[in-house]
């Protein structure tokens, strides 16, 4: 399993603009990439222009085709002046 976390903090007036656009993301992620089997949208009323994704992918190779997909290359495209800051965080997960 390889999670992945994004933090995003988006510029305020572009926010109603910017949810629309990462739920049709997660959306389609989930519903074409078979390495995708989770893909959450969250935010916290305490942090406003803050938004969380979790994502967790079959392996790293999967990710790596999420990040090459059309959809994905369009997202990134469309949101690039809606982001003011962007953490992305990888994890693979260690067996027990």
């Amino acid at each position: 399993m390889y999670a992945v976390t994004v933090s995003f903090a988006i510029v305020p007036e572009r926010m109603a603009e910017f949810l629309p656009l990462i739920r049709e993301n997660a959306r389609i992620s989930l519903t074409r990439e078979p390495g995708c089997s989770r893909f959450d949208v969250c935010t916290d009323p305490a942090m406003p222009h803050t938004v969380f994704l979790y994502e967790l992918y079959e392996d790293r190779a999967a990710f790596e085709e999420h990040l090459a997909s059309a959809h994905f290359q369009s997202f990134d495209r469309a949101i690039a002046a809606m982001v003011a800051e962007k953490t992305v965080q990888c994890f693979e997960r260690v067996d027990q």
